[in-house]
């Protein structure tokens, strides 16, 4: 049993650090502002003419990692105005990239210690790349090693299958977009004022998403035994869809598989039968045009599904009338604006694993095979 914080207790570290999710986030919020709720970011000692100037910003990693990187990029590229390139740190470290200038190399690990991510610091810099490193451990060797560090101030995560840190860096890369929005212009004080606002309401919410641990111990307890699941989400909510498959395929050794929802007609339609699950994810914000014409290609793509006899389970908004008569299953999350509805909905899927590990008989903790940090290539 591992004890918590408020009395809670926990039988494996996995559902205790997804517990922790609003903690970490919290604490990584707290510790990139200034008492009067701006950005400050102690750790990340970047030039300011650098950052008015780039042209570029490339973000490197490895799994669950690389997901947040995907997330990032659509915060950096919407809130900063900067083009975002995202590669997996083991390709990029045995590429042969053109020199640069101009360019920033972002390089997320929860660890510090990655092989491939650090070989990829190392080729960035010889290329003339500004480097900055979003790690968990302070001290630890990207931290080191980059030319600034934001650190995501998690706490110890001891599960193999990553939750709290996720959770951490999406919200590291959403306060480092507000912060570039304002050094270039992009953002004026009152917008930014705004989005970190929305940002610091996300603990609370992610307290109340929370509450649907049993829901997703019922939806694992209908659909353990299958052999695949696929995961569909559209622009800032295909990254969590990734890392909702792989979250599944660590713990319960189940083959699931990531889509972009507007693939599946590309060959994932073959695959639709009355048992493979498909979670949607079905969030929207409404007072975004952008969020709102993705909901209804969604929806869309989910009656598609009906249509040919597939298991619907979809993660959805609080009140949405129209998911809930699509899908067998709904896992609910607050409101919150585009950008930020990633944090809320990967805490559904982070716990559907772990209830579908867990009827399975598996060892939550430690899935075979795996480590929590890949020191070698």
């Amino acid at each position: 049993m591992i004890e918590m914080d408020e009395g809670r207790v926990h039988k494996h570290h996995m559902l205790s650090e997804i517990y922790e999710n609003p903690a970490a986030v919290r604490s990584t919020i707290d510790n990139c502002l200034s008492a009067d709720g701006a950005v400050v970011l102690p750790d990340a000692r970047l030039d300011p003419a650098l950052l008015r100037c780039l042209k570029q910003i490339n973000i490197l990693a490895s799994g669950t990692s690389r997901h947040a990187g995907i997330a990032g990029k659509l915060m950096l590229q919407e809130l900063a105005g900067v083009h975002v390139d995202v590669d997996f740190a083991s390709e990029f470290a045995h590429a042969s990239p053109e020199p640069v200038s101009h360019e920033l190399t972002i390089l997320i690990t929860q660890s510090g210690e990655t092989a491939d991510t650090l070989n990829s610091l190392r080729v960035a810099a010889s290329q003339g790349s500004a480097t900055l490193a979003i790690c968990n451990v302070a001290g630890a060797t990207l931290a080191r090693s980059a030319g600034a560090v934001i650190y995501t101030h998690a706490g110890p995560e001891i599960a193999i299958a990553s939750t709290k840190a996720f959770t951490a860096q999406l919200a590291a890369l959403f306060l480092l977009a507000v912060h570039l929005g304002q050094i270039r212009g992009h953002l004026s004080p009152d917008a930014a004022r705004k989005h970190i606002d929305e940002l610091r309401s996300l603990p609370a919410k992610l307290e109340h998403v929370l509450h649907c641990d049993s829901a997703c111990g019922q939806i694992a307890e209908k659909n353990f035994i299958a052999s695949d699941f696929l995961f569909l989400g559209r622009g800032v909510h295909f990254p969590i869809a990734l890392d909702g498959a792989l979250k599944l395929k660590e713990t319960s050794y189940i083959h699931a598989e990531g889509y972009p929802a507007g693939e599946i007609k590309h060959g994932p339609y073959a695959l639709i039968d009355p048992v493979t699950p498909i979670v949607f994810l079905a969030a929207v914000d409404p007072g975004d045009a952008g969020s709102l014409v993705r909901y209804r290609m969604t929806l869309q793509n989910m009656r598609d599904v009906r249509e040919r006899q597939g298991r619907v389970i979809a993660v959805a908004v609080e009140g949405d009338s129209e998911v809930a008569a699509l899908a067998h299953d709904v896992l609910y999350v607050p409101p919150a604006p585009e950008l930020l509805l990633p944090l809320l909905e990967i805490v559904p899927l982070q716990l559907l694993a772990y209830h579908v590990a867990l009827r399975r008989g598996l060892d939550v903790d430690n899935p075979r095979n795996l480590v929590k940090s890949v020191t070698v290539e």
